[in-house]
């Protein structure tokens, strides 16, 4: 029998049940559902409905860019949800979120259709091997038609259940707040059916959800425990980080004595930032977590091969610094998708933090621009590049993932030498030749072809051969000043060249023009 321990505000979030064998002690623990979708059929929407969070509001672009744990109570039952970015940036969050997760929600615009990240969430969904439900939103739209988009899951082998499948399916409007209740009853009866439960007397084990490194707090680390009870000065590592918990947060930022399974809780404590993903294990002492870390560093596999780059090779140095680790990751994904068989992208550097004096020093020194995201220059690189206006650093920093990948390949492009593209106008043969003097002479002839400009430039060819080069400075018709005359018309032209123009010369008239380049 499990003995009942007195209750005090530090006790678990969720009922406890005794094991069939009274071996180890096991609590039932809540689902940790992670929400999927495509980037605006409403996923953010759907949790603010649940719990009033004001999450799209506080998210550049609309957009959410960062994984988010949130827990909300339902008729005494606990629900942990996690809020995964739906741009095709994040598909590795999106991934690991569905790792971590015990069900996942497929949220559907009713009013639109099924989307390719649709269809890469279903992928994420069925990878993970864990159930899903399909949450068709908006359904206060007039054009709405949640069947319309269940035929079209069933294209792809989602059949939910109304169509004789074993997906359940719910109708909600994030927006208006229907559908909630039975969207949460849904969850809490899938979670009952897997009897989710967790060894408490086991050290505590769970995953980094998101990290970053503030200026005052130092690594503030999001995790997802996952078994065992996460305490106060527990000593904890991953495979490259360790720390001895210093304090502990829920995910309203309240101070917790002890995270349980399930349960997202910030972490404070952490000697170096742990990168996103990685488990984290409780030890008994530090040197155990050291030699963990150790451990982790030897299997680590770090590249320092230099790249050979040709001499004739255009290369753009950056340096990225993020607000946390899930963004780098996501950046520096999409930015290894540019093309790079005209312009090779090389990062120096990508670090969490503010962009500071040691990376102005190194941008510099390696001619790179720095890029940042969602951070802050420290106003002693500010004050540096005054002082000293002879240092050209270039410095840019974005709220939105998608205008950062534009401008590195804006500045890929102005890397490149100008395209010249030559466009052929219109042909004259020279009839007679009227007056010549040093490099000019006025020429009469036909427009053979197309149609000829006044100050366009022209090639000379004599005999098939070219011959030299010229300009129309001026073009006339009848002795009338003209701008423009087409096939057909008799002409007299200004010409000034590097080459005498003789009878039956056929003078090419053509355009050039100068295109950046393209990657």
């Amino acid at each position: 029998m499990v003995t009942k321990k007195k209750k005090t505000g530090a006790e678990p979030h969720f009922p406890k049940e005794a094991p069939k064998q009274a071996q180890k002690e096991v609590w039932k623990r809540p689902p940790v559902v992670v929400v999927l979708g495509h980037v605006d059929h409403g996923k953010s929407s759907l949790l603010e409905a649940i719990k009033d969070f004001k999450i799209t509001s506080k998210e550049s672009g609309g957009i959410t860019q960062h994984i988010g744990a949130y827990e909300v109570d339902h008729h005494g039952k606990k629900i942990t949800f996690i809020d995964t970015p739906g741009h095709e940036a994040f598909s590795a969050m999106r991934l690991r979120g569905a790792d971590v997760a015990d069900i996942a929600l497929l949220v559907v615009d009713a009013a639109q259709s099924v989307q390719l990240q649709t269809k890469e969430a279903i992928l994420s969904i069925k990878k993970a091997e864990i159930p899903m439900i399909v949450v068709l939103n908006k359904i206060d739209l007039p054009t709405a038609d949640p069947e319309k988009i269940k035929r079209e899951l069933s294209k792809i082998d989602i059949f939910v259940e109304s169509m004789g499948g074993q997906v359940p399916s719910v109708n909600v409007s994030a927006k208006e707040k229907k559908g909630i209740n039975e969207l949460l009853e849904m969850i809490l009866l899938v979670a009952d059916l897997q009897d989710l439960t967790a060894d408490v007397e086991a050290p505590a084990e769970g995953l980094v959800i998101e990290s970053y490194m503030d200026s005052l707090k130092g690594p503030v680390v999001t995790v997802i425990v996952e078994k065992g009870i996460l305490k106060q000065k527990n000593i904890i590592a991953t495979d490259l980080a360790l720390a001895k918990v210093k304090s502990l947060e829920d995910f309203q930022g309240k101070a917790i004595v002890q995270a349980y399974p399930s349960q997202p809780a910030v972490v404070l404590g952490f000697q170096t930032v742990p990168g996103v993903g990685e488990k984290f294990k409780m030890y008994a002492t530090i040197p155990q977590a050291e030699e963990k870390i150790k451990l982790g560093e030897q299997k680590r596999e770090i590249s320092t091969t230099v790249l050979d780059i040709p001499a004739d090779k255009k290369v753009l140095h950056l340096i990225l610094k993020g607000d946390v680790f899930g963004s780098l990751e996501a950046i520096e994904g999409m930015l290894k998708g540019l093309p790079q068989d005209q312009v090779m992208l090389r990062i120096l550097k990508s670090e969490v933090g503010e962009i500071n004096e040691s990376d102005a020093k190194l941008a510099e020194m390696s001619k790179a621009q720095i890029i940042g995201f969602r951070v802050k220059i420290n106003p002693a690189v500010l004050q540096l590049l005054r002082k000293d206006v002879k240092k050209t650093v270039r410095i840019k920093t974005f709220d939105v993932i998608y205008e950062l990948i534009q401008e590195a390949r804006n500045s890929m492009e102005k890397s490149l030498e100008p395209e010249t593209i030559r466009k052929e106008m219109g042909k004259i043969k020279a009839i007679i030749i009227f007056f010549a003097e040093k490099n000019r002479q006025i020429v009469g002839g036909k427009i053979t072809e197309g149609e000829i400009k006044k100050g366009v430039r022209l090639e000379v060819f004599r005999n098939e051969a070219k011959v030299g080069t010229g300009k129309i400075i001026n073009l006339q018709r009848d002795k009338k000043d003209m701008d423009l005359l087409k096939k057909g018309d008799e002409c007299g032209i200004l010409f000034e060249g590097n080459v005498k123009v003789e009878k039956s010369d056929i003078l090419v008239a053509f355009t050039e023009e100068r295109k950046k380049g393209a990657l």
